[in-house]
């Protein structure tokens, strides 16, 4: 139980991809609107979408993006207490164990209970307690179902931090997939009887349609159970970067994850699609391809981009054609050698060869454009010191147990599908790897550190490590132009300025869910 007077608030879910990220986002800004020094926190999290945030010793570390997303809502640094136990999975069943920011082991899930978990839920308690010192609110978010019976004992996310933080429980309840009811009935039903007394309230999320049809199931289930139901969210994307691979339109990866996330987009011929919904015909618009990559990471890199307008970024297949598709992003991964042996299964990377558009190789998805990769573990295909790339850069990527977590700013040389851009860009970099020019690297085209060290490109192929970079205006915007021009189209106007992601999730927290009717009104009150 916490030490602090601060007020805890855990958003909890029924499943996972329910709309928690989403809510406790919009918390978080409705309540620094009001002045209330709030703070986001998972206490453990498992995704492959990570960012920069500091460590309580001032280095830089790891956290879920949603954290990262959420601390940005309350207008306060991340730091990696509000994430402090993140688990990438890497394949196989094994995950990498990241605590406090920083990555301690390789571990299957029973080698993580036994041999993490102790030191996992120490450092939970010590990084609540820290934000409980700085803040009046923390909004704490939970992962998958609060009611996993065969967890119980080793939730940490949900039944542990309901305690350790004192906190009051608001469950969400996704009533787009269907049975909401029942699975509000049944969730409340398993919880421990000292959780079940911390539940506050339940909000229904993505809901479509005309909310008094839900009134006489509302009114069963909170005389069933003696919970209110506070709130009918209506199903609407306030444009959050997602979490996890859940969440990508057309179906999920391998990756892994509790898909707490927001969800957007529409369908495409080749995959799933983003960017859908702006207006702009699609014989107008242009698509970016993105391969869906067994071990994907950090695909959130391509969501400004889905929010231009005229701009689809398609999730595709990797056995997909790139006819139609005008440019190629290739996105993070958790294991680059196994994704790029996939891609070289399903003949992506001959259809990469092939295609003469925009190309830019983000992080893991620049070191697959390389000529080969060295001193990789293959796992599954024997000892391999060395693993041919696709071969649209002169770079060679070796691989070491150094790990390279760091928020960087570089200068910017707007060339190739950066033509223009100038200024600087700032971003983060969470790699295991170097990346060097080969020594016989043609000079005609080439340019060196385009966008920071061991940078690369050619006259329409980039690679860098930098991720974020489409969240740098410039940037965001040459690569557009490039990719219009290429595709021989005119680009659309810009059109209106929306509502801020931050500001839309507050409003649909503040206009559809009642903090009274749940007891939390007066959040951050008992700390003045």
């Amino acid at each position: 139980m916490s030490g602090s007077d601060a007020d805890t608030v855990l958003i909890a879910g029924t499943a996972s991809h329910v709309g928690k990220s989403t809510l406790a986002a919009g918390l978080c800004r409705l309540l620094a609107r009001r002045g209330v020094s709030v703070a986001p926190y998972k206490a453990q999290n498992m995704s492959n979408n990570a960012r920069v945030a500091l460590t309580p010793d001032g280095e830089w570390g790891e956290i879920g993006v949603s954290q990262h997303v959420q601390a940005r809502a309350a207008e306060i640094p991340a730091t990696t207490d509000m994430n402090p136990v993140l688990l990438k999975p890497r394949g196989g069943g094994e995950s990498q164990v990241i605590v406090d920011g920083e990555a301690v082991a390789n571990a299957p899930a029973s080698a993580y209970y036994d041999d993490h978990w102790d030191d996992a839920r120490a450092a939970a308690v010590a990084a609540h307690e820290r934000l409980a010192a700085d803040h009046d609110v923390i909004v704490a978010e939970g992962a998958g179902s609060v009611a996993e019976i065969n967890l119980r004992d080793r939730d940490l996310a949900n039944v542990e931090c309901a305690r350790f933080a004192d906190a009051a429980i608001l469950i969400a309840v996704d009533i787009e997939r269907g049975g909401a009811f029942a699975s509000l009935y049944g969730t409340l039903e398993l919880l421990p009887d000292d959780l079940r007394e911390r539940v506050c309230g339940a909000v229904i999320t993505k809901f479509r349609g005309d909310p008094d049809l839900l009134e006489p199931g509302i009114e069963e289930i909170e005389a069933r159970t003696g919970v209110p139901v506070v709130g009918v969210v209506p199903h609407d994307d306030p444009g959050l970067p997602a979490e996890d691979s859940l969440s990508l339109p057309g179906g999920a990866t391998s990756g892994g994850g509790d898909g707490s996330g927001s969800e957007s987009g529409d369908g495409s011929e080749s995959g799933g699609g983003l960017g859908g919904d702006d207006g702009v015909p699609d014989d107008a618009s242009v698509r970016v391809g993105v391969p869906r990559l067994p071990r994907i990471s950090n695909f959130t890199d391509l969501e400004p981009l889905a929010r231009e307008p005229g701009v689809r970024v398609a999730y595709l297949p990797l056995d997909a054609a790139l006819d139609g598709v005008d440019a190629v992003v290739l996105p993070g991964s958790k294991n680059t050698v196994d994704d790029l042996l996939a891609l070289r299964e399903a003949g992506f990377d001959a259809a990469l060869r092939a295609f003469d558009g925009p190309v830019v190789g983000v992080c893991g998805g620049y070191q697959l454009l390389g000529e080969r990769l060295v001193g990789a573990d293959v796992e599954g295909v024997g000892d391999r010191e060395t693993v041919p790339g696709v071969g649209l850069l002169p770079v060679e990527t070796e691989f070491s147990t150094d790990k390279r977590v760091e928020r960087v700013t570089c200068a910017v040389d707007g060339v190739g599908p950066i033509a223009g851009a100038a200024g600087r860009a700032t971003g983060y970099e969470i790699r295991a790897g170097r990346t060097r020019l080969l020594d016989d690297a043609a000079s005609d085209g080439l340019a060196t550190a385009p966008l920071g060290a061991e940078s690369v490109a050619t006259d329409r192929v980039l690679g860098t490590y930098l991720h974020g970079l489409f969240e740098t205006a410039a940037l965001r915007d040459a690569f557009v132009e490039a990719v219009f021009a290429s595709a021989g189209r005119t680009r659309p106007d810009a059109g209106r300025a929306e509502r801020s992601p931050y500001e839309r999730a507050a409003d649909l927290v503040a206009d559809h869910v009642d903090l009274a009717a749940a007891g939390l009104d007066g959040l951050g009150e008992s700390a003045e």
